[in-house]
């Protein structure tokens, strides 16, 4: 934090209120902020009392004895798998959990009846392997129902569960595994993916080779494309469970007990094993579930279209809708497969009410263009989501406008796999919403925009987004390394949380997410977000989505280099690139406005959808790239890395 805040330069003053339609119906209410401001423990207390079946009802609050190693309701009880499951059955167990879409068209549609006997069937099965509580076990599959039902399971014995993401390579599985000591492997024999697929079981040989902690591999076989299994180690998914009893009696877990570890991707050292643990976590999944998804049981069909890999999907495609008895949609594949219109086929056929999805995706909605959701009824959809990374405005008015047909809201949601829930989001009904704002922080959250210092920023000001006080769903600590926890998270402004991101605070005191510190740019003394220079290329009608990058520049320490991809159609020219640099100039000021600008037809992404800035910055300054492998669309780097050098020689 070398200077005192940073460039707040953007301007949005479009503001859309909530119909009188749509608030008399919100399930939640303005007085939830009140009531939390005046005793956000208490507020916290309630919402667990209320949202919860306890096998023994908390007395306690907040534990801040040891701060910043921060306790909530330690002294109740509960199984999360019987709050997801078990307390539905009686008077719903014949109700959808999840309508599934498999990649190749297949469908299955699961109620909680069924779910609750396979996640029964399958605890049993690990324990008959010698799975015991305590016990850490990964889960490295695509997406289909048994990834569920496998964490489901582990809940429901108390081993603590570690998924992996399913696009990631054998040495991450190796990584995660020897971190967290993993005794047993969830795989299956590969994964669909546009067409093809993706290995998972070789995967898995090849990082067990040098996971000595794995005593078992139960593999579920979903693409029959046949794999080695080797005797005494693997065991089929269908053996397993076989001749299992769909009855297992729910371990007995404390509040404070270890629910899962989650590894957020390192690019420096080695990731981190996030821990999150049972009775607060559940208490702000099932909260913010209800309260920002507007959530009715009874009705609604809603589709978070993350991948349970990352934390969106735990928190908001298992934990948080299974707690709140909802019927999902979980789809296997890519929303290109075997056409642009997949996602909105899904959403006209099981009548989604409530989409929760990328702006990285939304943005290649727009450059695929208007013509694939105009081929489907989306009239179902009452509520939006976006989550993942600042979304720009001019994105957020396309899926308003297309998507949601310029009557449905918006919620722009900002949270990390650290927080375990959402935090700052518009509450629908409530908030008046802002294209590329997420608003205010949730009723509980106390969230500032602070200077180098710590000293809050005035409105219009920006600087570095901090939380000023503990939250139920939040991390404990990083596994085998406290240290690191605190010095990650709680060392730079003693007494708060340190985000990682910067944020600025506009007139009306919103908060708009900038994107990581990582991410901010040095220009001429001027600290700039490449967020903001993002949005202003994106507000012209020719760009589908930007990355911008600070390189280093002998002038102005920095300079802005620009990736463009351009909307379908659009040919890219001298002319369009003077064009989109005065555009930037005009839009947010001169400081601002790209050295060079470089036209792809793509943009370098992990498989969560994030774009690699960091890898752009090495292009822009002709460094080693080190391993891309883990990337979506590896192909993309080599390319981009000529025309960067082909740019340099110009300049």
């Amino acid at each position: 934090m070398t200077a005192k805040g940073i460039e707040n330069l953007l301007r949005e003053d479009r503001l859309f209120p909530p119909t009188d339609e749509f608030t008399a119906q919100a399930n939640a209410g303005a007085e939830l902020y009140s009531e939390a401001d005046e005793d956000f423990v208490g507020y916290w207390k309630r919402q667990a009392l209320e949202r919860i079946t306890w096998f023994k009802e908390p007395t306690e609050g907040l534990d801040d004895s040891k701060a910043p190693f921060f306790k909530w309701f330690a002294d109740g009880e509960l199984n999360i798998s019987y709050n997801c499951l078990d307390r539905h059955l009686e008077s719903g167990g014949d109700k959808v959990a999840f309508h599934w879409v498999g990649e190749p068209g297949d469908t299955r549609d699961i109620t909680y009846q069924e779910l609750s006997d396979d996640v029964n069937r399958f605890a049993n099965g690990l324990r008959s392997l010698g799975v015991e509580k305590g016990d850490r076990v990964a889960i490295y599959m695509g997406m289909v129902p048994e990834l569920a039902v496998a964490m489901l399971a582990c809940a429901r014995i108390g081993a603590p569960h570690s998924v992996i993401f399913g696009g990631f390579s054998a040495d991450s599985i190796i990584d995660r595994c020897r971190d967290a000591e993993a005794k047993m492997l969830i795989t299956a024999d590969g994964a669909w993916r546009r067409g093809g697929i993706v290995p998972l079981k070789d995967n898995c040989d090849e990082a067990m080779a040098s996971t000595p902690s794995i005593e078992h591999c139960v593999v579920y076989e979903r693409t029959k494309q046949g794999v080695p299994m080797k005797e005494d180690r693997d065991v089929w998914w269908h053996d397993l469970v076989a001749d299992q009893s769909a009855t297992c009696e729910p371990e007995v877990m404390a509040a404070e007990d270890l629910l899962y570890i989650l590894y957020t991707s390192g690019t420096t050292a080695k990731p981190k094993g996030i821990m999150h643990t049972t009775g607060g976590y559940l208490t702000g999944a099932a909260t913010t579930h209800s309260q920002v998804f507007d959530i009715k049981p009874d009705t609604d069909v809603y589709w978070c279209a993350a991948d349970i890999g990352w934390v969106t999907g735990h928190t908001y495609i298992v934990y948080g809708p299974l707690a709140n008895h909802t019927t999902s949609v979980m789809y296997e594949g890519t929303p290109d497969f075997p056409n642009k219109d997949r996602l909105w086929s899904i959403i006209e056929k099981y009548g989604v009410t409530i989409l929760y999805t990328a702006p990285t995706a939304i943005r290649a909605f727009m450059k695929w263009g208007t013509e694939y959701p105009e081929m489907h009824d989306l009239s179902s959809l009452r509520l939006l989501g976006s989550v993942g990374e600042p979304i720009n405005p001019a994105a957020w008015m396309w899926y308003y406008e297309n998507i949601g047909g310029g009557t449905t809201p918006i919620v722009d949601t900002w949270w990390q796999t650290e927080t375990g829930s959402i935090m700052i989001s518009p509450l629908p009904g409530i908030t008046t919403t802002k294209p590329g704002s997420a608003t205010k922080a949730l009723p509980g959250i106390s969230a500032e925009v602070v200077d180098k210092d710590g000293v809050p920023v005035a409105p219009g000001g920006g600087g570095f987004l901090t939380m000023t006080q503990p939250w139920p769903s939040m991390l404990r600590s990083i596994y085998g390394d406290d240290e690191r926890y605190v010095s990650t998270y709680w060392s730079q402004l003693p007494g708060r949380y340190w985000a990682g991101d910067g944020a600025k605070l506009d007139v009306d005191e919103y908060l708009w997410i900038l994107g990581r510190i990582d991410d901010v740019m040095n220009i001429s003394g001027h600290r700039i977000s490449t967020m903001e220079v993002e949005s202003a290329l994106v507000s012209h009608p020719s760009v589908a989505e930007s990355a911008v990058v600070g390189a280093a520049d002998d002038l102005t320490g920095q300079a802005i280099v620009a990736f463009v991809t351009l909307m379908g159609g659009t040919e890219s020219s001298d002319a369009l690139n003077d064009e989109l640099r005065k555009h930037v100039a005009k839009k947010i000021g001169p400081i601002a406005k790209p050295k060079s600008i470089i036209f792809t037809p793509d943009l370098p992404k992990t498989r969560s959808g994030k774009i690699m800035r960091r890898l752009l910055r090495d292009i822009s300054e002709d460094r080693d790239l080190g391993d891309i492998t883990t990337l979506a669309n590896a192909d993309i780097v080599a390319a981009l890395a000529v025309q960067a050098n082909e740019q340099r020689k110009e300049d």
